[in-house]
């Protein structure tokens, strides 16, 4: 039985139908549709908006998680737009990306600003903390090779932290990067987490 049977999207809100990253959210989500896998986005426009289009055009579920803010002027909240087969509302930020962290069994990560460079640091963090039991990362983007070499020079880390990120650029390779840690999962777990209680929302 494949463990990962539901991905979510981060990204920008900001972008437009005819910006080929929103193209790029739309074919990947009815690629991993096709594939019977679940789409989870935080109910916004933007490529949250494009994640559920894609899903949808090709027969899959979706779920999203949005809030509706009161003093966050610059925060988008809820496209009418963006209808999820399952519908999750929590109330600030924080609660809401901790949601998507927990839905999600893996995370693929577009092109987007500080709340979505906010969501790729706490996916990238409960990965190092639960290396080998991880929810892995996809970047989706060339310029994320040049995000990861800075890090790397001018950020404290070690090794293991990049073995969770895996960088692409087609929708086929987002599959591709699925089915490889789906086998390297089978191959070098010899361990099983039981009881994972409250953490378990941000283990496989």
């Amino acid at each position: 039985m494949s463990l990962i049977k539901s991905l979510t999207f981060f990204g920008s809100a900001r972008t437009r139908e005819e910006n080929s990253v929103f193209q790029d959210a739309y074919e990947t989500a009815a690629k991993l549709a096709e594939h019977k896998l679940t789409v989870v986005n935080g109910g916004g426009p933007g490529e949250m908006l494009a994640a559920t289009f894609g899903a949808k055009s090709a027969g899959g579920k979706v779920k999203v998680v949005y809030y509706t803010p009161q003093h966050a002027t610059t925060f988008e909240g809820k496209n009418k737009l963006n209808a999820g087969d399952e519908e999750f509302e929590e109330s600030n930020y924080i609660l809401r990306t901790k949601k998507l962290l927990e839905l999600g069994d893996a995370y693929v990560i577009f092109r987007g600003g500080s709340g979505t460079i906010s969501e790729f640091g706490m996916a990238w963090g409960l990965a190092k903390l639960y290396f080998g039991h991880h929810k892995p990362l996809i970047l989706y983007g060339e310029f994320w090779h040049d995000i990861i070499r800075v890090l790397q020079k001018h950020m404290i880390t070690i090794p293991n932290e990049y073995k969770v990120l895996t960088v692409v650029t087609t929708p086929d390779e987002v599959m591709d990067a699925i089915l490889k840690y789906e086998v390297m999962i089978k191959l070098n777990r010899h361990s099983h987490v039981e009881n994972t209680g409250d953490e378990g929302g941000y283990i496989l």
